[in-house]
């Protein structure tokens, strides 16, 4: 095939759900997806959690069984990448000197994990943990007897990753060179909860600490050294700091874009026939008081997939879908409702020592957000107070016994 109606750039959530909602709102045209690595669709959360923790196998993991794909007649390209875009043509380059043509492009291609910059870096042991093939290695180490592992950054994924594999029996140090864990998505109250359970779990958790380099012996990771010139053993080291949106091409093309690639309130690109989502995708968050940013959640990555897939089966309507987030770490289960984005006032429900409670966040008494950690009544019932820009009082909100039905 050398053109296809419309050609989705990333096989991970946001492509995968492009795809299936194209043909759920009856579009009938030939759809190609592009995919960089050689698996079809696959779920991407359980990676540093159930699939890493061995709770999962791979093929659990699949979006949609294989053989979906071609009963609904959606065609894969899987192990390119595309190289160049040229928007007049409307034509791609790929990676294996082949071009194709489009009628619309939607751009999914998601990110790549940042990588640490210092000396080091290209060490054999030295993980990401973003791609089945990432989990695989660091998996094999495991087995192989690796079992001092250091992580590197306190976010999401540096946490999950840290979880499992102290259930594993590693020995875990986990670095964060801000004052605490999760401190750009989170509030205090519940970076100090986590902090407490990592390292009651055994992990050697430390703060506000700089990495100098990675330590070797010429080809393998031997060691971290920090910036006071402490040097850590190191038999394995993830680096989960981020992700670098993958849209150099699109950039290259014209597209405008600082972080990630600018999408309108219909994620449209200001490329002509290119829409952008998911992780990629930098669009003003209503959610976020209009704050142009890039959600990188599977809930975000799936609702702006069906959102552009109406739009070209022509139900065209603004992208304004609820945002929401969770992660599993130990048995601990945090689910987030709404986005904290310029919080200026924190309400904690229930006592953080019985492990179940939520955090509500409010900007001038408006509640903005809420992350609920053992609390799925809050969560469900939060979410309205967040739609419905609720400005409850403070001390009934504060109550764990009032039903947050009852505020909003």
């Amino acid at each position: 095939m050398d053109k296809a109606d419309v050609v989705i750039v990333g096989a991970g959530h946001a492509g995968a759900q492009a795809a299936i909602a194209l043909r759920q709102n009856g579009f009938t045209g030939t759809v190609v997806v592009i995919g960089r690595e050689p698996e079809y669709p696959y779920e991407r959360p359980p990676l540093s959690k159930e699939y890493f923790a061995r709770e999962k196998t791979f093929d659990r993991l699949y979006i949609r069984p294989i053989t979906f794909w071609a009963e609904k007649e959606i065609y894969f390209e899987l192990g390119v990448e595309v190289t160049k875009v040229d928007p007049a043509a409307h034509e791609l380059t790929l990676s294996n000197g082949q071009t194709l043509g489009y009628g619309k492009l939607i751009w999914a291609a998601g990110g790549d994990a940042r990588r640490l910059s210092c000396s080091g870096a290209e060490l054999a042991g030295v993980h990401a943990v973003r791609t089945r093939q990432d989990c695989d290695m660091l998996m094999a180490e495991v087995d192989a007897g690796t079992d001092r592992i250091v992580v590197i950054g306190g976010g999401y994924i540096g946490l999950e990753a840290a979880a499992v594999l102290t259930k594993l029996g590693c020995h875990v140090t986990l670095l964060e060179a801000l004052p605490r864990v999760l401190a750009r998505v989170a509030g205090e109250e519940l970076s100090a909860f986590y902090q407490k359970e990592h390292r009651d779990h055994g992990v050697d958790l430390r703060t506000g600490v700089a990495v100098d380099c990675i330590v070797g012996d010429g080809h393998k990771v031997t060691g971290v050294k920090l910036a006071d010139g402490e040097v850590l053993p190191a038999q394995a080291v993830i680096v989960g700091i981020g992700i670098v949106p993958a849209v150099g091409p699109l950039i290259l093309a014209g597209a405008t874009g600082a972080n990630g690639v600018d999408v309108d309130e219909y994620c449209r690109t200001s490329l002509p026939d290119v829409y952008a989502i998911g992780d990629c995708a930098a669009f003003a968050c209503d959610f976020a008081g209009g704050t142009v940013m890039r959600v990188e959640s599977v809930q975000n990555a799936n609702d702006m997939a069906t959102c552009v897939a109406k739009a070209i089966c022509g139900d065209e309507k603004p992208y304004k879908a609820f945002p929401w987030f969770w992660s599993n770490q130990y048995d601990l289960r945090l689910q987030t409702a709404g986005i904290n984005v310029g919080f200026d006032k924190v309400v904690v429900r229930g006592n953080p020592d019985d492990r179940s409670f939520s955090v509500v966040y409010l900007k001038e008494g408006r509640v903005l957000a809420l992350d609920c950690v053992n609390a799925v009544k809050d969560y469900v019932q939060g979410r309205k107070l967040v739609e419905n820009g609720a400005k409850p009082d403070i001390t009934e909100l504060a109550n764990k016994d009032k039903p947050l039905k009852e505020l909003a």
